[in-house]
């Protein structure tokens, strides 16, 4: 036998490695969750539900875990995405799943949605957005849980000068002080008002009471070179005017 060959016998046998374990296989969610984001990103929010819209925000706020279950329930809930991120955050909580954080969540993307709306009437001539101050009205006021009398003030080219919340009220009614109203109107020089309030019930039909309450004010107002454009109620199940209606 050659030294070389006796030498290479004597060399220490080394174990083979063991072979490499499997990668667990990745959650199933994971692509569902890819496939969701390319349906928004290639056709765009309207071709998807509100669940899965809802999904959307949730993936950031729960990263590791399906929340299809979840989003599902929330709306169930809720009855549409809008009035889950209209929801007050202790009655989101209630739902098991959402933490305080996921709620804070919500209701942050809730408060960017109501800033982007009061963008397009600020400043900008109602007459020609009366749209946008309808889509603004309900995004800051259809769904809430308790009436609110909100008041639009106007200059005199009908650009709006000041939103401001006169009152909250219970889940049916709002006081309202007609010579407040007024007052606040002198005091920014308002040359119009728009008056708008929710009915948490859903149906914006206006009361005897709203009817009485309007009259009163533009018969105040009216003397005092103030103009009360119109009343608009909202609610979920959208919303009335009263100038459309014939009642101012």
């Amino acid at each position: 036998m050659s030294a070389g060959a006796d030498e290479t016998s004597r060399r220490p046998v080394r174990p083979s490695p063991p072979p490499a374990a499997a990668s667990p296989a990745a959650p199933h969610y994971l692509g569902h969750r890819d496939r969701l984001r390319s349906r928004f990103q290639e056709a765009g929010a309207d071709t998807l539900p509100d669940y899965e819209l809802l999904e959307l925000l949730l993936f950031r706020s729960i990263p590791q875990r399906d929340v299809k279950p979840l989003a599902k329930e929330l709306i169930a809930r809720s009855g549409s995405f809008a009035e889950v991120l209209g929801a007050p955050a202790a009655r989101l909580t209630e739902v098991k799943g959402v933490g305080a954080g996921v709620a804070l969540d919500l209701k942050i993307v809730e408060a960017a949605l109501q800033r982007m709306a009061r963008g397009a009437v600020t400043r900008r001539t109602v007459l020609s957005s009366w749209s946008a101050v309808l889509d603004y009205c309900r995004t800051t006021m259809a769904f809430a849980e308790r009436e609110q009398f909100r008041l639009l003030f106007l200059d005199k080219k009908n650009a709006v000068i000041a939103d401001e919340v006169q009152q909250t009220g219970t889940v049916d009614h709002t006081p309202v002080y007609p010579r407040e109203v007024i007052r606040r109107a002198l005091e920014l020089s308002a040359s119009a008002i728009i008056l708008v309030h929710n009915h948490p019930s859903g149906d914006p039909t206006p009361s005897a009471a709203d009817v009485k309450m309007t009259r009163e004010l533009v018969d105040i107002a009216k003397p005092l070179g103030i103009a009360i454009h119109d009343h608009v109620i909202v609610g979920r199940d959208g919303h009335a005017s009263f100038r459309g209606l014939g009642l101012i």
